[in-house]
């Protein structure tokens, strides 16, 4: 098993949610985040002062998948959040050693 995060545009959230979807995955889990990269943020004027916002609002996804849809997910999500301009984001993927279903018990690939 694997675990997909991928630091995402906020507004690009239903196109990866349907994405994945339409791969059969069904379960992730969603954070609001904020953070910077080479975007480095952005200068706003308020109230006539200027300030330099250094965190830009992003969306952290996180799912758990079998070894044999890693691909298709990591390609899913790629494709669905591409918008060719800076700040779209990353993906990472991390090994996972066991998942347990808390209601059933059940572990493994079966809890997924």
């Amino acid at each position: 098993m694997k675990k997909i995060e991928a630091i995402i545009k906020p507004f690009k959230l239903d196109e990866v949610k349907d994405a994945l979807n339409e791969i059969g995955l069904q379960g992730l889990t969603m954070t609001e985040a904020k953070g910077f990269g080479r975007q480095k943020g952005h200068t706003e004027l308020y109230r006539g002062a200027e300030y330099v916002v250094d965190f830009l609002p992003k969306i952290k996804i996180e799912l758990v998948v079998d070894d044999a849809l890693v691909d298709r997910a990591v390609e899913a999500i790629q494709r669905s959040a591409h918008t060719g301009r800076i700040g779209d984001g990353k993906i990472f993927i991390y090994s996972v050693e066991d998942a347990i279903r808390i209601r059933t018990g059940e572990r493994g690939g079966d809890a997924i």
